[in-house]
């Protein structure tokens, strides 16, 4: 079944600003949706998206959903994207519905936590989403700091840019050499990997995975490979992307570990994309669609999206 690609991104389209995890800042969510009309959007925050509680999450789960179907629904919405991460989109994954999402589909944005919800969009929607900045906790950097987000990628992932690359410039080197093509999927490894043995687990296609986290200790990224490894889910795996560890530590341990836990995957391995948890230049990434990796040449690694995320 060929995946649903939601339609292009530009300028004048409107963003529907939800919170389907913990509670974010809301001069935080000001200062990013200041940023986003400053690129020409337009946004509608949805009536939890600012809720406190109950503990750290932006409203109940019945509420979080309810935002996130209503932004889906809403045909003046073009965009669906996340204010922050932190934790609790797990909780709506019993709760959300298919069928509305399918008949309304359209790019949906975020990255660490909101890994639950690019997971089930792809097993139950067969929809094409987008690893990428956040509201509170990207955009609302940028006016103040040069940089928070990689505008290449943006555009080039919900523009349409039908053949795009990432490589060294945007922190990407080589771990293992080698060529490899497939679907790109994945995400913040300790939820792709927490959701294994659920209904939710993220479904075995094989392809390249791409997997970042922050303050994961070397050790810890062993723990999680093998897991994935000895559930199956590196099964058809063909290519490994890992992102930036600047927030995990000593990075020559990570990788030592990395590669011990990889030391009989046979695919192409690279590090240090910087998208996810990074202090800057967060990259947008789509999940779901073809990615060649080329990594022949260490001093110019290349990541090609050989095909567009979005229509029309």
């Amino acid at each position: 079944m060929s995946l649903t690609k939601p339609k292009a991104v530009r300028a004048g389209a409107t963003f529907g600003v939800i919170s389907p995890a913990s509670t974010p800042k809301a001069e935080l969510v000001n200062a990013g949706v200041e940023a986003l009309h400053a690129l020409g959007y337009k946004t509608k925050i949805f009536p939890h998206a600012l809720d406190r509680g109950p503990l750290y999450y932006a409203g109940t789960a019945k509420e979080r959903v309810a935002d996130l179907h209503a932004a889906f629904a809403d045909p003046a919405v073009d965009v669906v994207i996340c204010t922050r991460g932190g934790w609790g989109s797990a909780e709506l994954l019993p709760l959300l519905g298919a069928e509305l999402i399918r008949a309304n589909a359209k790019a949906f944005i975020g990255y660490s936590d909101q890994t639950s919800l690019h997971v089930w969009l792809r097993n139950e929607c067969d929809l094409i989403s987008f690893q990428g900045p956040m509201v509170a906790a990207d955009f609302s950097k940028s006016a103040g700091r040069e940089g928070a987000v990689d505008e290449g990628s943006w555009v080039a992932a919900l523009e349409g840019v039908s053949a795009w690359e990432l490589g060294a410039a945007h922190g990407l080197r080589v771990l293992r050499a080698g060529v490899a093509e497939g679907e790109l999927s994945g995400g913040c490894c300790s939820i792709y990997t927490e959701s294994l043995g659920t209904p939710y687990t993220a479904r075995a296609r094989g392809g390249v995975l791409f997997l970042e986290d922050i303050g994961v200790k070397p050790y810890q990224w062993d723990r999680m490979l093998v897991h994935l490894r000895l559930a199956g889910m590196l099964e058809g795996v063909v290519g490994i992307v890992f992102g930036d560890m600047a927030q995990c530590g000593n990075g020559d341990e990570i990788e030592a570990s990395l590669m011990h836990a990889l030391r009989d995957f046979n695919g192409p391995i690279g590090i240090g994309l910087r998208s996810g948890h990074v202090a800057s230049g967060n990259i947008t990434v789509p999940f779901g669609v073809r990615v060649r990796l080329e990594f022949e040449d260490e001093a110019r690694p290349r990541m090609r999206f050989v095909e567009a995320a979005v229509r029309g």
